[in-house]
């Protein structure tokens, strides 16, 4: 017998120092899920842009992918460097550079159980407790399984937010969150 080749997505690819992420709204708030593998956290679509033709058609993919929707308009909101680490094969620096988009949707909500779990919408008053879940957890105030028991935002989120205004964080706490990127 033959043993099944891994599909692609499972495959252990480099790291192409490249994300988007992608901010969908609707009237109940941001889409944001727990991601069914690491990092910890709770975060709107994000992927790598490898051989996706660009940060444009990534994050149309991504929220494909991740969330089923169908991206009808896309608007660049954030175009930066940051440290974070990746699960993939390190090559080169740690870090990507990343494309945050705001996106216009169409379509039912479709989930991938392969990337995602737990989808919900949030109000900025929610968002604004899960980012401060996550300082807690940089500050040591909260153990690593005690936040990937009950996550706040994904760290490399809270920069964005922070500097999008959808949340707001004191420059320590957020130095701190850099420091467990």
């Amino acid at each position: 017998m033959n043993p099944v080749a891994p599909a692609p997505e499972h495959t252990d690819r480099s790291c192409d120092h490249t994300s988007v992420g992608v901010l969908v709204s609707s009237p109940s708030g941001l889409l944001v899920f727990e991601r069914a593998t690491p990092p910890a956290g709770l975060a709107p679509v994000a992927g790598h842009i490898d051989q996706n033709g660009g940060p444009e058609q990534a994050a149309c993919d991504e929220v494909t992918e991740e969330v089923g929707l169908t991206v009808t308009h896309l608007h660049l909101l954030l175009d930066q460097w940051q440290p974070n680490r990746c699960r993939r094969t390190p090559t080169g620096p740690v870090g990507h550079h990343w494309w945050i988009f705001q996106a216009d949707v169409s379509g039912s909500l479709r989930p991938s159980p392969r990337e995602i779990r737990a989808p919900r919408w949030i109000h900025p008053g929610q968002l604004q407790q899960h980012a401060l879940r996550t300082a807690t957890y940089a500050d040591g105030r909260l153990s690593r399984e005690e936040f990937e028991r009950e996550p706040g935002l994904e760290p490399v989120w809270c920069r964005f937010l922070h500097a999008l205004e959808l949340i707001t964080l004191p420059s320590a706490d957020l130095d701190r969150i850099d420091a467990v990127l």
